[in-house]
């Protein structure tokens, strides 16, 4: 074969190869066409979104403290002797002046009466001695006697009057004895504690009951000394406590006028009204005195990324995830949200938590949780959706 027919055969050869070839890599192209064109689509559950939300923010030193009785009496006995018999227990409400207890008032009933005696006999000595006051005055005025005598006369008196007057002194301590044998409520409130019992024996200052009146009520807490310029007599405070599904509010009626050395807190009170009587004294109280308050834009404080140089949020905007920067106003601590004043609108849908991972542009579905209804009432903030997923088709 010349060279010219080697050739000739190439070229054919080359031909037929590139012909061969050609519907295979246009069947490869159709193939990966699909895969190019399909997006890898994100699905996550409500819990991950919350919706920006125009609402009252209030901000402020937070406090801690103990609920305490505006008015509280801690009965003692004031005599001694044994515990006769008890009339209320502890939780029974009681009216002013109800009886709660009644003590052995023999030894003090016979002070009272001997007492009542030497009122009488005092009594007599005085009159007797005023009326020879009287009668040597008369005497020494027609010159019968010598002043001396009508002296004497006066001292005479003004020592009755005295034993008199100290005559009256022991039966009213006596008679003030005898009523304290019986002790009663100060004013209408609910007996706190019951620290007797009949038969015990008492002394003067021994506890016996304590009463309260729960209608107001006030909270005993402290703030850091830094926050003191934030604090003002009058000013509100909202706190939530065990027992209580709400939060509640008072207000700022005393401010300490001195820092603890060595918490560096300063000791506040604020009272509580408790009409419903929904309050008992002794819980304990976590809250924040309001210094603040205005309407913004609230997004959760967990939607915030404050890592970099700006603070920003993930919005889902168009099912799709977008970055934005944000600049942060006031923050509520109690209830974790943050003002947003620029950035976002009433309405956005930012991501919380591991959603706030997913990338820039990928789309994102919501998935419904199995008892959707009920977890969309329970969760604060979240958006209500329908499952949107789809299952993959096989063919």
């Amino acid at each position: 074969m010349t060279t010219a027919s080697r050739r000739s055969a190439h070229y054919t050869l080359l031909a037929v190869t590139t012909l061969s070839l050609a519907p295979l890599a246009a069947c490869g192209k159709q193939s990966e066409a699909p895969a190019d064109q399909t997006a890898v689509v994100q699905t996550i559950g409500p819990d991950n979104m919350a919706v920006a939300t125009s609402d009252t923010l209030s901000s402020g030193p937070s406090i801690s403290g103990t609920l305490a009785a505006d008015r509280e009496a801690r009965l003692r006995a004031e005599v001694a002797g044994a515990v006769l018999q008890t009339y209320a227990d502890a939780g029974q409400r009681v009216n002013a002046g109800t009886v709660l207890a009644r003590i052995d008032d023999a030894a003090v009933r016979d002070a009272a009466l001997s007492a009542r005696s030497g009122v009488t006999q005092a009594s007599v000595a005085a009159q007797q001695a005023e009326r020879e006051l009287q009668r040597a005055r008369t005497l020494a005025a027609a010159g019968a006697i010598a002043d001396r005598d009508v002296e004497s006369a006066e001292r005479a008196n003004l020592s009755a009057q005295a034993g008199l007057a100290e005559a009256q002194a022991r039966l009213s301590s006596a008679e003030k004895n005898l009523r304290n044998t019986v002790v009663r409520a100060p004013f209408a409130g609910i007996v706190a504690e019951k620290a007797v019992s009949p038969g015990d024996i008492v002394t003067p200052g021994s506890a016996m009951f304590t009463v309260i009146d729960p209608r107001s009520l006030r909270v005993e807490a402290s703030v850091p000394a830094m926050s003191l310029g934030e604090v003002r007599v009058g000013a509100p405070v909202t706190f939530t406590v065990n027992g209580a599904d709400r939060a509640l509010t008072g207000r700022v009626t005393r401010i300490a006028p001195m820092v603890n050395a060595q918490t560096k807190q300063v000791a506040i009170q604020a009272s509580v009204p408790n009409n419903a009587g929904v309050l008992v004294a002794g819980l304990f109280v976590e809250g924040r005195v309001s210094s603040q308050k205005r309407v913004g834009v609230l997004v959760p404080e967990q939607a915030v990324d404050q890592t970099g140089i700006t603070p920003s949020v993930m919005r889902l905007k168009g099912g799709k995830v977008e970055k934005v920067d944000v600049l942060l106003g006031l923050r509520d601590e109690v209830a974790e949200r943050v003002e947003v004043t620029t950035g976002l609108a009433s309405g956005d849908t930012v991501l919380l938590g591991a959603a706030r991972g997913i990338s820039v542009g990928v789309p994102v579905t919501v998935s419904a949780p199995s008892d959707a209804p009920g977890q969309r009432a329970a969760t604060k903030g979240v958006i209500p959706v329908t499952d949107t997923t789809k299952p993959i088709s096989k063919n």
